[in-house]
């Protein structure tokens, strides 16, 4: 397949839509869509020295609910994924982590969604204070690995990167 024209309808701080049209020169199939255009994202799993996951529970606005979910943050431009990992989890729970394994990279919701989320196991952490943004009201708690076992088996935890990076943990 090959992007034949690609025109921006709309662009805001965090994402910009495109209507796309793709065609395949072999057979003259052809595609057109309308695209979510993000930088990506990068997902911490904080693991402590007891095996416990740190959560973070924040409003979303789309899902209209409270989440208990993996903290997360976008790429800021020119940014590397693990360049973010460090910086978001410091943002949103204060945590710094010495050591960073990569777990899984993987594409939202790739239909209409140019998003990759890159998740990362933070390990040997040291506590400090978070600096969340001005639109952020985030709360942080540890779970043992039984715990997020249990919220996600009984649909208490919905959000697909924390199902995602549980079931990856090292």
């Amino acid at each position: 397949m090959k992007i034949t024209s690609s025109r921006e309808v709309y662009k805001c701080k965090l994402f910009r839509v495109t209507e796309d049209e793709a065609s395949d020169p072999r057979n003259g199939f052809e595609v057109k869509r309308s695209v979510v255009r993000h930088a990506g994202s990068a997902v911490m799993m904080a693991v402590d020295e007891k095996r416990r996951i740190l959560l973070v529970r924040q409003y979303r606005l789309p899902a209209d609910q409270y989440l208990w979910e993996l903290p997360a943050g976008r790429l800021d431009p020119g940014e590397k994924p693990l360049q973010a990992a460090r910086r978001e989890l410091a943002e949103e729970t204060g945590y710094k982590a010495r050591t960073w394994t990569k777990l899984s990279s993987f594409w939202v919701s790739p239909g209409y969604v140019a998003e990759r989320m890159t998740i990362f196991q933070a390990t040997e952490l040291t506590a400090g204070e978070a600096t969340p943004m001005d639109d952020e009201r985030i709360e942080t708690r540890w779970f043992t690995r039984k715990e997020v076992k249990e919220m996600i088996a009984s649909g208490k935890i919905e959000d697909a990167k924390t199902i995602i990076g549980f079931y990856l943990m090292k």
